[in-house]
């Protein structure tokens, strides 16, 4: 297979434009092949390049769309790609995705692929619809200032009915949470019908808002078949609903825009399967490139880590994950691209997997209080139950804003004081 038509490819005087998409790749050779030439081929590959001579190139336009590999790192196996944003169709993100990730996966020059990070042109982020209410709107429906936000996920996965379910839901609003969301894997089931599981854990959460006068949300895992995901959101508005939920890689994002354009509710976005592309060091897509286009597509919330919980994913991941959603403007750095945002509204991180009221303050210090502490066995495997496990985060979250140590604040707060011993 001759491998010249590739070459062209590597400009490192290029600057790339306001108006190019820029991806970074971690590139790992195959055997036989080198670092810069695989760089050049991945560019190709995932533009107007291929293996041979042809006939048909239509030079005008291939000299106007041909990407530039401009930044080389070879230590680091680092490339930077800028892609002319008339590669791609605007506000079709199946398309983007397929054009910049889809065949050189496939390829035999790479063992290893890893997309790292990406720029995301004014004129891009302009074709999508961005978050409905972000975290501004969120606090501001929840009448919540300040702190992070408090939830939940109802436990266990699956198992309970539909009555049990809304008990669990109402026992959490009650305790303090703020959030009760359903989990990834429940949707509707034998056991627990999705229209019946809306209807009383609707009717508990206007129950608890009146008892607490405090604003709750409920979010509806709606995650189906496009058609069926559709009547499940019209279902929850029309029923009273304040949020919906969808699980954004399995579902897809052709299907996260159709929600977006279907709902004019919150979307929170569970990530679940997204281990299916980042857990690898060198190859997949990194959760940062999975949360920008989240972001630009428009859900509210989104699971980002928590580096101290059950998930894998370090504080840098994490952290770099936190500002991507919530900055206007993130600068370049050696590991990272910079990201202007041009006004679309920034999305809240929640903190989930593992956590509990014992690591509240750690989550706090490094994460701030933008985000949304979610705990499900941290709250529901509280001794006393849980309503109790709720009052006890309610109680780590205030301690630690009032900088108090954990362990200080429970000898007063006897909900606070059982989870610090189960959990020490």
């Amino acid at each position: 297979m001759t491998r010249v038509h590739y070459a062209s490819f590597i400009n490192l005087k290029y600057k790339p434009k306001p108006t190019d998409l820029v991806c970074q790749f971690k590139i790992t050779p195959a055997k036989g092949y080198g670092f810069q030439e695989v760089c050049s081929i991945t560019a190709g590959e995932s533009s107007v390049g291929t293996w041979t001579d042809l006939t048909t190139v239509n030079t005008k336009t291939q000299k106007k769309i041909t990407p530039k590999v401009y930044y080389l790192d070879k230590k680091n196996l680092r490339c930077r790609i800028a892609y002319p944003c008339d590669l791609f169709e605007m506000g079709n993100l199946p398309e983007i995705l397929s054009s910049v990730g889809g065949n050189i996966y496939g390829m035999k020059c790479v063992t290893g692929l890893l997309w790292e990070d990406v720029k995301i042109p004014e004129k891009m982020l302009n074709s999508f619809r961005g978050p409905r209410f972000g975290i501004k709107g969120i606090r501001e429906y929840l009448k919540v200032k300040n702190r992070p936000l408090v939830g939940t996920i109802v436990k266990p996965k699956v198992g309970l009915n539909e009555k049990e379910h809304a008990k669990v839901a109402y026992d959490s609003w009650i305790g303090g949470c703020d959030v009760v969301k359903d989990d990834e894997n429940l949707t509707s089931q034998p056991f627990n019908n999705f229209y019946k599981r809306i209807l009383l854990t609707l009717k508990a959460c206007k129950k608890a808002e009146k008892e607490t006068g405090e604003k709750k949300v409920y979010l509806a895992n709606c995650t189906a078949p496009v058609d069926e995901m559709i009547k499940r959101i019209k279902f929850v508005e029309a029923n009273g609903g304040n949020y919906i939920m969808l699980d954004i890689l399995t579902l897809g994002w052709s299907a996260l825009q159709k929600a977006k354009d279907t709902t004019k509710l919150p979307i929170h976005a569970h990530r679940a399967g997204h281990a299916m592309f980042d857990r690898t060091p060198n190859h997949g897509m990194k959760m940062e490139v999975i949360a920008q286009f989240a972001r630009m597509v428009g859900v509210d919330t989104l699971h980002i880590g928590t580096a101290y919980g059950k998930m894998t994913g370090g504080k840098d991941e994490v952290l770099h994950i936190e500002e991507e959603m919530e900055s206007e403007f993130t600068k370049e750095t050696q590991d990272n691209l910079s990201q202007k945002w041009f006004g679309m509204k920034p999305v809240f991180g929640v903190a989930s997997g593992g956590v509990h009221p014992g690591i509240v303050d750690k989550i706090m210090k490094f994460m701030g209080n933008d985000i949304v502490l979610q705990a499900g066995g941290g709250i529901h495997g509280h001794p006393k139950g849980t309503r109790a496990g709720a009052i006890a985060m309610r109680q780590a979250v205030d301690a630690t804003l009032k900088k108090i140590s954990l362990k200080e604040y429970s000898k007063n707060h006897e909900e606070l004081r059982e989870a610090l011993k189960k959990w020490a």
